[in-house]
């Protein structure tokens, strides 16, 4: 049997993390995983993380396991982060999940278990595990336009365009908000818009959110997950603790589906339980419970929000300062994207030979379609990576 296996490609970030790590040169930079670092290079516990696992410690008297769905008061407190008051409680069903990519994964295999004749549409581009394990599970897949190489924003008229395609049933894969790999995000006017679309056309939102609080805040970045949540009957919302919490080896995630009354949800919820059951049985619960501290006590989700806001303002300064070092060396507006993109990462608009060079030249490594991560920058290194972007002719 093993002998028949079939070598895998590696997967092309991973690769990239390893080769950085076997570069010798001091003045490398790492622009590729996407994960969040202050200006020390670190990925730190936030304060409130650290003293919810120290509470834990002391006074949880238990491991045995919680339910198929995990801790209910889990469930209930990322129904009020993401969703607020958009949608009555009693709609929702929710499980929790191995991260956010154990939540896509589950979304996927609900969406075979209810209909394996609907299609997914799918950004262009989007998050790379998207495609991989939509692809895997055998689930059809429809490409939308999305990001403009030209302006570095988004394509509205080629997106709407390509969605007004979508039939009864299939799903519409959205980034809540910090789009992967762009940074180029919906305005609100445009959330109503694709909303407006879904509902003529009897489509259901399928929303991975993923960066809550990195981009405008944590109200805004939800406002388009709670507009499409309010107006539409049906929808799935996969989200993941790992950004904004920091608790990236927990792997902490949610799957939530909002259904049309309390009937439907008793089913969802139902079935949610069951592909658990096939999946992994219980889900982890050490990072879950961290969570649900934080954002039911005053105390720690007011230090949480506080420390949250910090990162989230300390990308914001990147990015600003970015945009005006290219600015300044190139003598035009032309990567003034940059400042108005929000979240961890933008695309750059480098070729991949560009890319390359940035690479082999300049020691800064990023994914090869130009998506960096800006909190792998700090102060000193954003003139570095400017003026190796002016060298290379991007």
């Amino acid at each position: 049997m093993l002998t028949d296996l079939k070598p895998q490609p590696a997967d092309k970030i991973l690769a990239l993390v390893q080769a950085f790590k076997e570069d010798p040169r001091q003045s490398k930079l790492d622009l590729g995983v996407g994960v969040y670092r202050d200006a020390e290079g670190r990925t730190p516990v936030m304060r409130a993380v650290k003293a919810a696992e120290r509470r834990l410690v002391d006074e949880q008297d238990t491991k045995a396991y919680t339910t198929l769905a995990g801790d209910p008061e889990f469930a209930s407190a990322m129904r009020g982060l993401i969703l607020g008051d958009a949608v009555d409680a009693s709609r929702v069903a929710a499980v929790a999940t191995p991260g956010g990519t154990g939540a896509v994964r589950q979304g996927l295999e609900l969406m075979q278990y209810a209909d394996r004749a609907s299609s997914i549409w799918v950004s262009t581009p989007t998050w790379p595990n998207h495609p991989s394990i939509i692809k895997y599970l055998g689930v059809p897949l429809q490409p939308y336009r999305y990001f403009d190489d030209a302006t570095r924003g988004v394509d509205f008229d080629g997106m709407m365009a390509d969605l007004a395609n979508v039939k009864q049933g299939d799903l519409v894969l959205l980034h809540g908000c910090c789009h992967n790999p762009t940074g180029a995000n919906l305005t609100l006017e445009q959330w109503q818009l694709v909303t407006d679309l879904l509902s003529r056309n009897g489509a259901v939102p399928f929303i991975d959110i993923a960066y809550q609080g990195f981009g405008d805040g944590l109200q805004e970045d939800a406002a388009g997950v709670r507009l499409m949540a309010s107006q539409l009957p049906e929808g799935v919302i996969a989200a993941s603790c790992s950004k904004n919490f920091g608790v990236y080896r927990e792997r902490t995630g949610v799957l939530m589906t909002i259904a049309g009354n309390a009937a439907s949800k008793e089913s969802a919820q139902a079935t949610l339980q069951f592909l658990n059951r096939q999946n992994y049985s219980f889900p982890p619960d050490h990072g879950a419970r961290v969570v649900t501290m934080i954002l039911n006590d005053a105390a720690l989700r007011s230090d949480w929000e506080s420390e949250l806001e910090a990162v989230r303002e300390g990308m914001l300064k990147l990015r600003t300062q970015l945009a005006g070092e290219l600015r300044q060396r190139t003598n035009s507006d032309r990567f003034d994207f940059v400042a108005d993109h929000r979240g961890m990462f933008s695309r750059l608009g480098a070729s991949p030979e560009q890319v390359a060079e940035l690479r082999d030249q300049h020691g800064i490594y990023m994914v090869g379609d130009s998506r960096l991560n800006i909190a792998g920058l700090n102060e000193t290194s954003v003139p570095i990576l400017a003026q190796a972007i002016v060298d290379v002719g991007v």
